[in-house]
């Protein structure tokens, strides 16, 4: 089932961020896709006088690994509903001293660790090729770290996330490695959700919760799921004054380059793709089957 009112704006959350506080005219919404079911139901609402949807990342209860999340079906559900921007919240170690736990960042680069999570919505008789030189929406990022700042809290604009497989926490020879790669936070959920975004042509940033110091730091405790979730859910009420304060400054109409991602990306002729392929897509390329796009 979808909601009769398009939804133009999603939060998902990360451990410990498990629902939008404030939604009125509250719907629940259990949408069948061709990947499977998503994460946990996805609840809409009316928040600020706009259409706002919430899925939590792990399910109710924490109960999906990193790897096991369901992301082409969470990203092509939320696509169906017409959202066109995602403010994603998550847990992340942090990889410099600067960056203190309670710290929050809103990271402009990534750097892909994982092993054979599905990562791509296109396959089975068409082929795809997306630009992800800068795999968040600048304009996104902009709003979400301003919001975020005026939520008093200690935001760093901008940084490398670095992703891995987990759900292990690194070893101290990985941590060190990453540190000198450049990266500045570690996490493990924001791949292959930024690529899949990026595919459906939707807006992405992460608010990122700093809750340890991985295990790199002489002085500081080995970081424990103990310690994310006490540190994360101190930050809970922050993150959710800085998202919605975020959702209320949308760019509307957008004009950054995220809504065409497709436009040059589609390498296959149309009139060879599959039509199962084709229905199976329709939420991500609709616009251009029906502009006959693809060479």
């Amino acid at each position: 089932m979808a909601s009769s009112e398009p939804v133009r704006a999603a939060v998902i959350g990360g451990s410990g961020f498990y629902q939008m506080e404030g939604l009125g005219d509250v719907e629940t919404l259990h949408i069948d896709t061709p990947f499977g079911p998503t994460s946990d139901a996805i609840v809409a609402g009316t928040l600020d006088g706009q259409r706002v949807a919430f899925l939590p990342r792990h399910g109710a209860g924490h109960r999906i690994l990193p790897g096991e999340l369901p992301a082409r079906a969470n990203i092509w559900a939320l696509k169906s509903l017409g959202v066109e921007q995602i403010i994603s919240v998550s847990a992340v170690g942090s990889l410099r001293e600067d960056i203190e736990p309670l710290h929050m960042v809103v990271p402009d680069q990534l750097i892909d660790r994982t092993r054979g999570r599905p990562s791509t919505f296109f396959g089975e008789g068409m082929v795809a090729h997306i630009g992800f030189a800068e795999p968040f929406c600048d304009a996104l990022r902009g709003v979400v770290a301003d919001s975020t700042r005026e939520a008093e809290a200690t935001v760093h604009s901008g940084g490398t996330l670095v992703v891995i497989e987990g759900p292990a926490f690194s070893t101290k020879a990985e941590s060190f490695l990453y540190r000198q790669w450049g990266a500045d936070i570690i996490g493990m959920t924001a791949l292959p959700e930024a690529r899949l975004a990026r595919e459906a042509e939707i807006c992405f940033a992460i608010l990122a919760c700093s809750t340890d110091y991985d295990c790199w730091h002489e002085t500081h405790e080995v970081v424990t799921a103990d310690m994310i979730v006490a540190n994360l859910l101190k930050n809970v009420e922050v993150s959710r004054r800085a998202v919605r304060l975020a959702l209320q400054r949308l760019p509307s109409p957008r004009e950054c380059s995220c809504q065409d991602a497709l436009k040059d990306a589609i390498v296959t002729s149309l009139d060879i793709v599959p039509e199962e392929t084709k229905r199976r897509l329709a939420p991500i390329i609709g616009k251009y089957v029906t502009a006959g796009v693809g060479g």
